[in-house]
């Protein structure tokens, strides 16, 4: 494999294990932390190279990977003053993996095609454990040749590419997978709460979906979490989720649907949200939703609120 220059932004959760994996497969990789410098050391002590403003990576660099929590994010990176987009050199490669707004997404692509750059959206799925490990699953957009050449370094980070059309549908794809996958842990944090109103036994449910049709991964999660309290099973931020979920409504109003549910589950997350449950874990919603039915809470590390 060619090795390549590559700049990362964002290591969070799921951006410290693909900058890892990709210093560690041999690419010479540059890039810029934040508050928290436990990552940044990390990455620092294997081999990466700190570097201070997104323009240097840009000015650099062969492919710019950002993996950051919003849209907003992504286009201070890319139109500040030190952006991406001051800097860039014609043939850079921006990886773009943050579960974003496909609006915004097409307007950068835009934007860049008039310099020379390229822009590839690659929505993460799977969680921190597998950026760790190598073994994300992405969802690309992205020219078809372009894939081609950059697959290598992308393979650095995942186990599956799925190539699912040009630039946006990426992040199209990406949001309607993560409404899936909310839904779902809203819909088993209700049925989950009203079980304990009714004074249904949990395990006598859980054994019961687990052994039918309606049993999956986020009901094994959801239940176990509302039986012990420990959210940590999924790890994905309420405020996170409210984020998507409010991208996927607009997607959708963009398109002329109706959703009957897209605005229900923006709401439950959003009064998570409200509740003061921004930076806690999904499962956390069925301790949203105990409490309002003033039910005792099971979180791990004492009550919600």
């Amino acid at each position: 494999m060619k090795a390549r220059k590559i700049g990362f932004i964002g290591l969070g959760l799921m951006g410290h294990g693909m900058a890892k994996n990709l210093v560690e497969k041999g690419h010479q990789l540059s890039i810029i932390g934040n508050r928290n410098r436990a990552p940044v050391e990390d990455l620092v002590s294997r081999g990466a190279k700190e570097v201070k403003k997104p323009s240097e990576l840009a000015a650099t660099c062969d492919i710019v990977f950002t993996c950051v929590p919003a849209s907003t994010d992504v286009e201070a990176i890319v139109y500040g003053a030190d952006g991406f987009l001051k800097s860039a050199r014609p043939g850079l490669v921006h990886v773009d993996c943050t579960t974003a707004n496909p609006t915004s997404t097409l307007k950068i692509a835009a934007d860049y095609a008039a310099h020379g750059v390229q822009l590839v959206d690659a929505g993460l799925a799977r969680g921190p454990d597998n950026a760790e490990a190598g073994t994300l699953n992405l969802i690309v957009g992205a020219e078809a040749g372009l894939l081609e050449d950059i697959r290598p370094v992308l393979l650095c980070c995942a186990e599956n590419i799925f190539h699912v059309g040009p630039t946006g549908a990426g992040h199209r794809t990406k949001l309607i997978n993560n409404f899936i996958a909310m839904g779902m842990a809203g819909l088993f944090a209700d049925a989950l709460t009203a079980a304990r109103a009714t004074n249904v036994d949990l395990s006598a449910l859980y054994e019961v979906i687990s052994a039918g049709g309606n049993n999956s991964a986020i009901f094994q999660i959801m239940a176990k979490s509302a039986m012990d309290g420990d959210a940590s099973r999924l790890k994905f931020s309420i405020g996170n989720a409210r984020k998507d979920m409010s991208y996927f409504v607009g997607m959708a109003s963009d398109a002329g649907m109706v959703s009957l549910f897209g605005p229900a589950v923006l709401q439950a997350f959003t009064l998570a949200t409200l509740n003061g449950q921004s930076d806690g874990f999904v499962p956390s919603i069925s301790d949203v939703l105990a409490q309002l039915n003033h039910l005792e809470t099971r979180r791990t590390g004492g009550p919600v609120g």
